[in-house]
């Protein structure tokens, strides 16, 4: 189990702004490259959406995996905002970017990521917005023969992640602003 909090001031930048990029999931793929190869929002029922991702991790190991997610947009009040997401299916690829290219069985992958739980909170503090993720996943045990290999990689991806979510959001909704 991995469980990480990160927190980020998104300077000059309102809560409608900010809610406005993380529902746009087409943009996903642009937005957090390299780590988001594909993305597509599959239904959309008021604040509720459905999206799929294909998620790209490397370090020492190569892992793609396709994801699909159901969260929901709360607003609390005109400040706050609460947003759960939850991935209701998430399979490795196997061969990924060849015509060999197919989805591992479900328990029959590497186990590098089960199950991916994220709750964000997003709050207008007067010119700002400020963003909080928590991070919930599990991944499967580790074969002893391999766990040098790959424990940096289960252990050390969820919060780079998550970071990377953060200023990814941050960076993105600050450059026209700045003009960087």
């Amino acid at each position: 189990m991995h469980h990480w909090v990160g927190t980020v001031r998104i300077p000059n930048v309102t809560l409608e702004e900010t809610l406005a990029l993380v529902q746009d999931y087409e943009r996903y793929a642009e937005v957090y490259t390299p780590n988001v190869r594909r993305s597509a929002l599959l239904a959309r029922d008021g604040d509720r959406f459905r999206s799929s991702l294909q998620l790209y991790m490397k370090k020492v190991v190569s892992v793609v995996l396709n994801t699909e997610y159901d969260v929901e947009f709360q607003r609390l009040d005109g400040r706050r905002a609460w947003v759960p997401s939850y991935a209701t299916r998430i399979v490795e690829l196997e061969n990924p970017d060849t015509p060999d290219e197919r989805e591992k069985p479900v328990g029959n992958d590497r186990g590098f990521l089960w199950r991916l739980n994220t709750y964000c909170s997003f709050e207008q503090r007067q010119a700002d917005t400020v963003m909080q993720c928590e991070s919930v996943s599990l991944s499967r045990g580790i074969p002893f023969m391999l766990g040098a290999l790959i424990k940096p990689f289960v252990t050390g991806i969820p919060r780079e992640t998550l970071t990377f979510t953060l200023e990814s959001v941050r960076r993105h909704l600050t450059a026209t602003d700045t003009g960087s």
